[in-house]
């Protein structure tokens, strides 16, 4: 067999045969992403980002990307990588060339001063976590929940005694930076360029009429990451139930009995779809979680006008509060994901160590960065 070359992408040479990769790994996956033309959408709008490809012969037969930012981590700060979008031909598996691509990208992350790589994936994607864990020598690091809530035709009645407040991405980069950044692990440096992103949709602060902001005793906030202009999504293999409820739901929903009964239908996630992301979730007050509730419903209002947006994401610490309050359909879609981090050195540590933040237990909020999803 001809040796593997790892390289780094080109757009012009290689969009359409990464994009037939990206495609042929999800066969018989349960959710399928949709790049639109672009693999490079999942890493973009990261400060710095690359993406690599295993070639053998005139064959791509592997990619991966790698974004890079520093963020907050226990009581200091560091640059660290993210690896995502790891793929390895059906065809050519078990050959080692997912343990050659994972080289080359922290190669890259060294070559940039980044201190500690680190990946994520479902605790359910046994491969993944065996060859990360067990052959590229990374730990088990943290377990946020993501909470998947659809949206539904009409919008939800906001309570009268409640006020949603839009604020400025001055007002937001200011409150997150007093509220979060001490708190939330992995808390971006950069949050100003996050929230002056054009896909970040504002940030919203919710409190009771008549405890005006800031001085409100429970409050919360959001931001929303308008996810539906990155890439798309469509189910694809699901149980035979869950096609029979999302067609009934939809036939009642034409019915003239829905508005009696307060049902919502299960949305058509058979085609093509995109959806919003919730990030910066925080509270603070005995009341908290009831406005972040509040919120979520806020931001299903807002999607409602959205054709194409049919689910509202979210991803939050496993020990995170506010996740009770957050709406979803745990039955059908809510997972939880495995976080795997691995030291490199960079100017900060020394490689192969494991950080002491990284053995502590895990702070009950985590920032999970819009630009990663």
């Amino acid at each position: 067999m001809s040796p593997v070359t790892i390289r780094c992408f080109d757009w012009d040479r290689d969009r359409q045969a990464a994009e037939e990769l990206d495609v042929s790994c999800e066969v018989g996956s349960p959710l399928v992403t949709v790049t639109m033309g672009d693999p490079l959408c999942r890493v973009r709008n990261s400060p710095a980002y690359q993406m690599l490809v295993a070639e053998l012969g005139s064959k791509i037969v592997g990619v991966i990307r790698g974004s890079i930012k520093t963020v907050i981590v226990g009581t200091t700060q560091a640059t660290v990588g993210y690896i995502l979008g790891l793929r390895v031909s059906p065809l050519h598996r078990r050959l080692g060339i997912a343990f050659l691509l994972v080289g080359a990208i922290e190669k890259w992350f060294s070559s940039n001063s980044v201190e500690y790589a680190y990946m994520a994936t479902q605790k359910t994607n046994l491969p993944s976590i065996n060859l990360f864990t067990n052959k590229l020598n990374y730990i088990k690091f943290r377990q946020p929940v993501i909470l998947v809530n659809t949206v539904g035709r009409r919008p939800i009645p906001i309570p009268s005694n409640v006020t949603v407040i839009n604020l400025t991405v001055d007002e937001a980069t200011s409150l997150y930076n007093k509220q979060m950044r001490c708190s939330a692990e992995f808390f971006p440096l950069d949050i100003d360029s996050i929230l002056k992103n054009n896909l970040s949709l504002g940030t919203f602060v919710a409190c009771r009429k008549d405890e005006s902001w800031p001085t409100a005793k429970s409050w919360a906030v959001i931001s929303v990451w308008n996810s539906c202009e990155v890439f798309k999504l469509r189910l694809g293999r699901v149980p035979w139930y869950f096609v029979a409820l999302a067609k009934l739901s939809r036939l009642i929903m034409e019915s003239l009995l829905l508005p009696c009964f307060k049902l919502r239908a299960v949305p058509d996630l058979f085609s093509v779809f995109g959806f919003y992301f919730l990030y910066g979730l925080h509270g603070e007050g005995p009341h908290a979680g009831l406005m972040m509730e509040v919120l979520c419903n806020f931001v299903h209002n807002m999607a409602v006008k959205v054709k194409d947006s049919e689910m509202i994401v979210a991803e939050l610490g496993g020990n995170d509060e506010l996740r009770k309050h957050v709406p979803h359909w745990k039955w059908i879609f809510s997972s939880e994901d495995l976080w795997c981090i691995k030291a490199l050195g960079g100017e900060g540590g020394s490689q192969g160590a494991v950080p002491e933040w990284a053995k502590a237990a895990a702070p009950p909020e985590l920032f999970v960065d819009p630009r990663e999803i």
